[in-house]
């Protein structure tokens, strides 16, 4: 018997499209010999999902299922493909937790926690396994003011949304000037904001997931942008930056990331898929915490999939391995 498996993508986000692209990608090669996948795009206006001959049929949210011809359809897993809200930050985690179904990523502490950089930011600082860059966090409804901040941060700053992803609302800020607009350029995106100093150095980014019980570490990939970061347009634009797997660095500078992102992984109580993002500041030797990403992106060209390639593994292989992880008891 197929085991049913719901893939679920879209979201609330401005990381919709970028979602629809990677649950095509998880589709294509999960096995159709082993499960009977079905597609539900989770908007705002409903989580439906649409058959092969163009019918449309809505989720029983009560229980998470499908009624298709008088067949109630209930789900052995569901494979989460939703970046951003509410697939990425814990709310989906946390109502699949209350309906006993498993599901492919981090919980829902886990998920929450690494959604907003700031406060992941302060929980890996005081773990004491890898440096985080200093930093202030501001909300839309306190007070704040600019000349204060660069009192306590010195210039280049990188402002984000505290909450997003795909670097929507992000700015690098090089004079005092810049920053009350890169700051309302955030707030559109969210209600908190993240000042942190700008690390030069490599940036250096690795996969990890668990199957049979083992955390299996993926090759590193270095980004190289043509941009003054790793924007929007840098990400999904071909050409913009080059994304070199394996990273062409030393052994000593493989071993370290590996290291510090297997520690990371356990200490946060990652699952499933997780890619951590590091600089790797040549000056000093020392490696600087990103963001750790549990829902990274899956399209073809994606980051993951190409560690994945470059590990010798089938898309096929590894998200099998995930699935059938996170369906163990």
């Amino acid at each position: 018997m197929k085991k049913n498996i719901a893939l679920v993508a879209g979201g609330y986000s401005g990381e919709y499209v970028i979602s629809v692209q990677s649950a095509e990608t998880i589709e294509k090669n999960l096995d159709s010999s082993k499960y009977a996948v079905y597609k539900i795009i989770v908007t705002r206006e409903g989580w439906r999902h649409t058959a092969t001959d163009g019918a449309v049929y809505e989720i029983d949210k009560n229980d998470f299922s499908l009624n298709i011809g008088g067949n109630k359809i209930k789900f052995d897993a569901v494979f989460i493909g939703i970046h951003g809200t509410p697939g990425e930050d814990g709310r989906l985690q946390g109502y699949f937790e209350m309906l006993d179904i498993p599901y492919t990523s981090c919980g829902m502490v886990t998920s929450a926690l690494t959604f907003n950089k700031s406060y992941c930011n302060k929980v890996v600082a005081a773990l004491n396994v890898v440096n985080v860059s200093k930093s202030a966090h501001i909300f839309r409804d306190q007070p704040h003011d600019p000349a204060a901040i660069l009192q306590e941060l010195r210039l280049p700053v990188f402002v984000k949304p505290a909450e997003g992803g795909s670097s929507i609302g992000m700015s690098k800020v090089k004079t005092a000037e810049e920053l009350p607009a890169a700051i309302e350029k955030a707030f559109k995106e969210d209600n908190q904001v993240l000042i942190e100093e700008f690390i030069k150095g490599r940036e250096l980014t690795i996969g990890l997931y668990k199957a049979n019980g083992v955390l299996n570490v993926l090759p590193i990939t270095e980004v190289v942008s043509s941009k003054e970061f790793f924007d929007y347009e840098a990400k999904y634009t071909p050409g913009v930056s080059n994304e070199i797997t394996p990273a062409p660095v030393s052994d000593d500078i493989t071993a370290l990331v590996q290291k510090t992102a297997s520690a990371l992984y356990n200490k946060l109580n990652c699952k499933g898929i997780t890619r951590i993002d590091f600089i790797y500041e040549e000056a000093t030797g020392k490696l600087y915490f990103l963001e750790a990403n549990t829902m990274p992106g899956q399209s073809e060209n994606s980051l993951v999939p190409q560690q994945v390639r470059a590990a010798g593994k089938t898309l096929k292989e590894f998200y099998g391995e995930v699935l059938e992880e996170c369906m163990k008891k």
